[in-house]
């Protein structure tokens, strides 16, 4: 995969909905703020987890579910802006090295929650190089859909750690709302998961 010129870009929705189809046992976690809105669009799932409030724990969150379940399948969805707030989390993935676990950056190159500001992808930063000199060898920046359908089979194969940047519009998309009780997202996740097991 190699990195888009110019401005042309892809479909969030599209993306995450592509990314998300069949998930079958796939355990999600989200970034805050657009992730969070686009995974929702797919439908709502018990076993995804949006990190609500917590800009920079989406990777983290997900290297220790990926840990703690290595025969699930885990997936971080997040931005760019949330992903350059924990950069030293890229390093501990890539030391740990689950083969469970994808990151995709969905990068519109902004921060569109509060402004559309430039982020520094914007301004020139590689992520999916980063993440590759942190020892994410499968580390790639995606700009077409035939990717991201490649992407998607490679989560479910588990042969990762895998990361993705994945270029897309700056472009704003319809809210769609999960839960936002952190409690009750806890604990319908740990259900969904562990079942009765979660309350031992």
């Amino acid at each position: 995969m190699e990195r888009q010129e110019g401005k042309n870009r892809l479909d969030r929705r599209e993306v995450v909905a592509a990314l998300l189809r069949d998930r079958g046992d796939l355990l999600v976690v989200t970034g805050l703020g657009s992730a969070v809105w686009d995974c929702a669009a797919v439908g709502d799932s018990p076993l995804t987890f949006p990190v609500w409030g917590a800009m920079g724990a989406a990777s983290t969150t997900g290297l220790g579910l990926a840990q703690a379940q290595p025969d699930r399948p885990v997936v971080v969805v997040t931005g760019d802006g949330e992903m350059l707030m924990q950069l030293g989390a890229l390093a501990t993935i890539g030391a740990q090295r689950p083969a469970n676990l994808t990151v995709v950056v969905l990068d519109n190159e902004v921060y569109l929650e509060t402004g559309g500001q430039p982020t520094h992808t914007g301004c020139g930063v590689d992520l999916a190089g980063v993440a590759s000199s942190c020892g994410i060898t499968a580390s790639a920046v995606a700009t077409g859909m035939d990717e991201v359908l490649t992407l998607r089979d490679r989560i479910h194969r588990k042969e990762g750690p895998v990361f993705a940047q994945v270029k897309i519009a700056p472009t704003r998309a319809p809210l769609v709302m999960p839960p936002r009780d952190g409690s009750h997202l806890k604990d319908r996740f740990r259900y969904a998961l562990l079942g009765e097991a979660a309350y031992e």
